[in-house]
């Protein structure tokens, strides 16, 4: 492992106003839902000075005491539902500033393998790396799924994790308060008394920091993975091989009171390909994996419904959608821009669908690709990756298309 640091002390002392503005600015900037005060950011930003004092004075002399979370679902799969605990802004301003106290800390300690939640890293470098893996050779595939890992993870593990690098009794009493402050789900009150919650500003950073130990402990056995966030794959040369390193996996998780899903976690290999980070990677191809296809149909479907009138908010809304998507797929090692041009030809019907209110072929002469050009559609294979493009996502045609001037376009269809 990296050369440790001593302990960081006094953190508490390095709490300034600059510092809470810091954290306010970058609450504003993830947006999110109110809490269960109902405060949203931009009331919480009509007395913004008074209240981050006051927040701040409370973080300093310890009376800080954060409201529990509100309880949201949203889709995981097409029969489960996963948790998420919103915080009141207050709160998420109070945990972005511990997060910025913190992350200086542990960045320096994080192994080279992982790439979640850190600064100057993401999703396609992970992507990248284990593609370099498999180049070099590593063609079985430990396909880890952590069992709940946030839903799971016991208090006692985070806050050793912590401690072993922070001194300061405030920072470390704040970070539980946290932890325990429950969640409000359908009026009713729930304490919590393991797990760190989804959505909260500072859940990221912790699971960084819990699963750091088993980072360092697979590379002191000697085994190439990558990591982001609760997702990682470890890759090996033998099938033998493969089953060695998922029984390391397993005995060092087991000493962080987790577990690994059986129905998830699998052997298998790129020539037979497996999901990472939304992609499906395999040896012929890397392209979005099925359940990401069907989220962004889902999406679509959303945007595009027959009974909506076909009007300029809906090119706009429809565009969002597209650019996003295409924007995290469309990358130098994405393969499948068939699978884009079918499905730029599937919103196309969509929205004829939609103007006409029926879906016929005859419909198909009335409004042309050109005519959709016109609107300023945007289609996810013109993003796709080229040698002598880079990439087209910078391109003039990917701007963002004012209302006024789609409801222009829109009128002579009218």
């Amino acid at each position: 492992m990296a050369n440790q640091p001593n302990k960081a002390h006094s953190l508490t002392g390095r709490i300034t106003f600059e510092l809470m503005l810091q954290a306010f600015k970058a609450v504003k900037r993830n947006r999110g839902a109110a809490g269960i005060d109902k405060v949203s950011i931009q009331m919480f930003a009509a007395n913004l000075d008074q209240n981050l004092h006051a927040l701040m004075r409370d973080l300093k002399d310890g009376s800080f005491r954060p409201l529990p979370l509100r309880r949201h679902y949203i889709p995981k799969n097409a029969t489960e539902f996963r948790p998420l605990g919103i915080p009141a802004v207050r709160d998420r301003v109070g945990q972005e500033v511990i997060r910025r106290l913190l992350q200086p800390i542990f960045e320096p300690l994080f192994h080279d393998a992982s790439y979640g939640f850190r600064p100057g890293r993401n999703c396609h470098q992970a992507i990248q790396a284990v593609l370099k893996f498999h180049a070099d050779g590593f063609q079985d595939v430990v396909d880890a799924d952590i069992a709940g890992f946030f839903d799971n993870l016991p208090f006692s593990i985070i806050m050793t994790a912590v401690a072993q690098k922070v001194a300061d009794g405030n920072i470390l009493r704040l970070i539980e308060k946290f932890l325990r402050s429950g969640v409000m789900e359908g009026g009713i009150f729930k304490p919590t008394t393991v797990g760190t919650p989804q959505g909260g500003v500072l859940s990221p950073l912790l699971a960084n920091i819990v699963l750091n130990h088993m980072d360092w402990q697979l590379d002191k056995l000697g085994w190439h993975f990558v990591r982001y966030a609760d997702d990682f794959v470890i890759v090996c040369q033998t099938p033998a091989k493969a089953e060695e390193a998922l029984a390391n996996v397993r005995q060092i998780l087991q000493g962080l009171g987790l577990t690994l899903s059986a129905q998830k976690t699998k052997i298998t290999t790129y020539r037979k390909g497996y999901s990472f980070l939304g992609f499906w990677l395999s040896a012929r191809s890397r392209r979005m994996r099925p359940k990401s296809l069907l989220k962004f149909k889902d999406k679509i479907r959303e945007v595009t419904c027959r009974k909506l009138n076909f009007e300029a908010q809906v090119i706009v809304k429809l565009n969002q959608v597209i650019r996003g998507t295409a924007q995290y797929f469309a990358t130098p090692f994405f393969t499948a821009r068939e699978t884009f041009h079918k499905l730029d030809s599937w919103i196309r019907m969509r929205l004829r669908s939609m103007k006409y209110k029926r879906r016929c072929l005859e419909d198909n002469r009335k409004m042309r690709v050109k005519t959709f050009e016109r609107l300023g559609v945007l289609t996810l294979e013109s993003f796709c990756w080229s040698p002598t493009c880079q990439t087209m996502r910078a391109g003039s045609s990917h701007k963002a298309i004012s209302v006024r001037k789609v409801r222009h376009w829109l009128q002579p269809e009218a």
